[in-house]
């Protein structure tokens, strides 16, 4: 039940984004910050998933779980929900968004292809089922977050 719950809450999320994500994007703005900031909280829990099987008892199915949700997230083509009026204002809290995110769209392209090509080899890695290279390509992920957070995000 808990894997059927999870998959449906993942399935929902994804289903709200790629439908926000086309050429015109729909919702207010505090929709559409709402539906970034609830994709993000998905994938830290996500990442929260594997790093406690990196970290204590590895287990193949919840890692690959994991992994492909943070994968599906990262090829949503979530920047959709950056629409001008986002950049300030609130979803479930204020965003944490800094200006330049909407302004520096090649150092945003950048770490974006970073994360989706992490993304893309850790559900490949997690798929393998290799604890130590999963941990490994964890290592790399967390550091494609990291490159995004410490240029376009508030810190908290």
């Amino acid at each position: 039940m808990k894997k059927i719950t999870q998959t449906l809450i993942a399935g929902l999320a994804l289903t709200v984004l790629a439908g926000t994500a086309s050429a015109q994007v729909v919702g207010k703005s505090e929709d559409q910050i709402r539906w970034r900031q609830s994709a993000y909280h998905t994938m830290g829990w996500s990442m929260g998933r594997i790093k406690a099987n990196v970290e204590g008892t590895f287990n193949k199915d919840q890692v690959i779980e994991a992994a492909n949700v943070i994968q599906a997230i990262a090829n949503s083509k979530m920047g959709a929900l950056y629409q001008p009026g986002t950049e300030t204002g609130k979803g479930w809290k204020n965003t944490q968004a800094k200006a330049e995110l909407f302004t520096d769209k090649e150092g945003v392209g950048k770490v974006a292809m970073g994360f989706g090509k992490e993304a893309n080899e850790m559900a490949k890695v997690a798929a393998s089922g290799d604890a130590a290279a999963v941990k490994a390509q964890f290592g790399k992920l967390g550091e494609s977050c990291k490159a995004c957070h410490e240029k376009f995000r508030v810190k908290d």
